[in-house]
């Protein structure tokens, strides 16, 4: 497909490497952050939180395969709202696309300061945006390679904590069952907070005109990838639950870590975070993959500045889009809090996924898009207020700024 500029995107990416970069986007740092603030919404009942957030998370990859095998072209719902709801709902999709996962690129480089070098955790966010910008710049097939062996690592730091726990840890299996500390309000609020690890298989969808065979590749990439997530999260969770108790995981601002210390396996303290820091990259640079190929698709349509749909004639990527997330992401780095940024992502992003279920829904078939579509509206307005009065606001800003095209 040609760009208005000329020049189209590569189609570079087999199924391999595209069930690769959607596993760089959601086993990444999220397992490592997000089961502590999910436990402490939750209590007891993490577990079914995160059986609710894959249910919501399963329709949503269900709904983007189908519109992507229809539509495979860069900007993922954004493209699929146009299409199918009208131009004011691709824009309010890709809006909130660029907005959500700009605050997750933040909170991913946070992640990676704090456990590369606490001292100086920002300092070391904002160079790695910088790295992975340049990575980004000079094409998609070295992010895809370099994504490959980040994702490998951290499957394998995560195998090794489930290993040494279950094998060397005093295992309760009581702290799995279901206490009274469980309400319904608290896992819902859980689920909405551990939906910010699975969003990553959109990232499939947004570099569909980069993908070979589009209308087969992507709608077997995407389940793939979400169905190994989903093992590997529930594994670890469990491990981590059966060994901390959810009081104190809850409590906990590195689970994985305290959980092989608890264990008696503090040696390998350090594996530990520096897996977490190996898939805080891993994401960060499929996060700023998929922000960059979504503001291309909005630039090219006039939603955002003309002069960010160029494609480098070398690279054949949409350099000056990189260059301008990057930018952000670097700034947001040096001031936000990551817990904040958790939040407010987790909103806009399930405001994403309701537009893309709601596209999915004039398809036909409607019962998954409508599970989606309710499970989206109500996690987004159950997280914490704060975030919710944030994420909206935002989301507001970027409709009023279409009406007044």
């Amino acid at each position: 497909m040609s760009t208005p500029d000329g020049l189209p995107l590569a189609r570079r990416l087999g199924t391999v490497d595209a069930v690769t970069i959607g596993l760089g986007s959601m086993v990444g740092a999220g397992i490592f952050v997000v089961l502590g603030p999910a436990a402490a919404a939750a209590g007891s009942g993490l577990l079914i939180g995160l059986a609710v957030a894959a249910v919501v998370a399963y329709c949503n990859a269900t709904s983007s395969a189908r519109l992507a095998a229809r539509y495979p072209q860069s900007g993922g719902t954004y493209v699929y709202g146009r299409e199918r709801l009208g131009e004011f709902w691709g824009h309010t999709a890709g809006w909130s696309f660029i907005v959500g996962k700009t605050a997750s690129c933040a909170a991913m480089a946070l992640t990676v300061g704090y456990y590369v070098w606490p001292e100086w955790a920002r300092g070391v966010a904002v160079g790695t945006v910088v790295a992975l910008t340049a990575v980004n710049y000079v094409g998609i097939r070295k992010s895809a390679l370099l994504t490959r062996v980040i994702v490998g690592l951290v499957l394998a730091v995560l195998g090794t904590v489930v290993v040494a726990v279950l094998g060397f840890g005093e295992i309760d299996t009581v702290r799995l069952s279901i206490g009274a500390d469980v309400s319904v309000g608290g896992v819902l609020q859980a689920a909405g907070l551990l939906f910010f690890a699975f969003a990553g298989y959109a990232r499939i969808a947004t570099l569909g005109e980069e993908v070979r065979d589009p209308a087969r590749t992507i709608p077997r990439a995407i389940p793939l990838a979400l169905a190994i997530a989903l093992a590997v999260y529930a594994l670890v969770a469990v491990t981590v639950l059966s060994e901390l108790g959810s009081d104190a995981l809850g409590s906990a601002s590195a689970p994985l870590a305290d959980a092989v210390t608890a264990a008696g396996l503090g040696a390998l303290d350090p594996i530990v975070r520096a897996g977490a820091a190996v898939a805080s990259v891993g994401s960060l640079l499929a996060l700023i993959l998929g922000v960059s190929r979504t503001t291309l698709a909005m630039a090219r349509d006039r939603h955002l500045p003309r002069a960010l749909s160029r494609v480098h004639p070398r690279f054949g990527s949409p350099h000056r889009a990189e260059v301008v997330v990057g930018v952000v992401v670097a700034v947001l780095a040096a001031t936000v809090d990551v817990r904040e940024a958790i939040g407010f992502s987790s909103f806009a992003v399930l405001v994403y996924y309701a537009i893309a279920n709601a596209s999915a829904w004039t398809l036909g078939r409607r019962t998954i898009p409508a599970i989606g579509l309710a499970g989206c509206l109500l996690l987004a307005f159950l997280l914490p207020i704060p975030s919710v009065l944030a994420g909206a606001g935002v989301v507001l800003v970027g409709a009023l700024a279409y009406r007044r095209r």
